[in-house]
């Protein structure tokens, strides 16, 4: 009982940190604006300045709703193959399907003499970078879910999925090769990940994959907490072991791409949270982890993206350094620390 209400203290204290960290995303940037201005432009009130509700709906909210998204999605795929393949520096692009975007924007990018005005025609409409990465990543989602049907071995299919990122990563320097400056800055661009290009339709579609995989995700917890033991201990509670894998799998892969196509690869996320997490919560039952994981997620790449837009310049630093500069010590810390890690 105690334990209990120590877990729901915990998830109050999350909940108004992620309230307040969302409201100061939102005021911070080029522009200050008064928290009083932003709850009455989100609540339909009067704004000191109409610029600043412009500002607000058109750019800030969505970019700080996608933030949530993203750092909340991710953490969690995170945590599931952390769980699945009993590893405790898996994440969530262990599997190649961020490689696998890289690789369709790559060809999109710098493979632009191959599909002549077609890139010219999706870049008009915007929707050229996300449809690009998407066939990418779901390219090799149909590869490693098959590559599932075929393998037993959990670990196999770890291997398989680092053989597609590797085969990804080569077949994007021969691209970058044959390109010209300008094309390569352009896709390293993308490459940085970017949270503030999204519109309330691309929200709107990003929302309702992660809707639906977070309810996929809370059905499969029986099967995620028996994983912890093994695949044999999960047999033993009458587990289907390899439908169960298929549909973790399934989840992560979709839920990692689609996000990958709208936000570029965001590194370290997925890796790091889980791990705190699991420091600050002392439990791996993923009935408590999984909410609790995805909380943390979404307050962690907004303190990120707060830093990242360098307050009252105009300038912002790329998403993904900041978060390697925050997720690298962490898993350094991680391993030097030596003490128990709950997986």
């Amino acid at each position: 009982m105690e334990k209990k209400q120590t877990y729901t203290k915990y998830f109050v204290v999350l909940g108004v940190l992620l309230l307040l960290t969302a409201m100061i995303n939102v005021s911070i940037g080029s522009v200050s604006i008064p928290l009083k201005d932003i709850i009455n432009s989100i609540f339909g009130g009067t704004v000191t300045k109409e610029s600043w509700n412009t500002i607000i709906i058109n750019y800030r909210l969505p970019k700080t709703i996608t933030a949530i998204l993203v750092g909340s999605g991710l953490s969690l795929c995170g945590l599931l193959m952390q769980t699945l393949f009993r590893n405790p520096l898996a994440g969530p692009f262990v599997l190649g399907i961020s490689s696998g975007a890289s690789l369709g924007v790559a060809i999109f990018l710098l493979g632009s003499g191959l599909l002549g005005n077609y890139v010219a025609y999706a870049t008009i409409t915007n929707w050229g970078l996300p449809a690009a990465a998407s066939i990418g990543s779901f390219f090799v989602l149909f590869a490693v879910i098959i590559a599932a049907k075929k393998v037993r071995n959990t670990m196999s299919i770890l291997i398989i999925g680092l053989m597609f990122g590797s085969l990804a990563s080569a077949l994007i320097s021969v691209l970058s090769y044959f390109s010209d400056a300008e094309q390569i800055k352009e896709f390293a661009f993308w490459s940085f990940g970017s949270l503030g290009n999204l519109t309330w339709l691309e929200i709107a579609i990003l929302l309702g994959i992660y809707g639906i995989s977070f309810i996929g995700v809370l059905l499969s917890i029986k099967p995620l907490n028996s994983f912890l033991l093994g695949e044999s201990y999960a047999k033993s509670l009458g587990i289907n072991t390899k439908k169960s894998r298929q549909i973790i799998l399934l989840i992560t892969s979709l839920l990692t791409g689609s996000i990958t196509a709208f936000a570029g690869p965001i590194a370290f996320v997925g890796l790091a949270v889980p791990h705190i997490t699991k420091l600050i919560f002392k439990t791996s039952n993923h009935k408590i982890l999984l909410p609790a994981v995805a909380i943390v997620g979404g307050i962690i790449l907004l303190i990120c993206d707060s830093i990242a837009q360098m307050p009252g310049n105009e300038f912002t630093l790329p998403i993904n350094a900041i978060t390697s500069l925050f997720g690298a010590p962490v898993v350094i810390w991680l391993l030097v620390r030596k003490k128990k890690i709950y997986v």
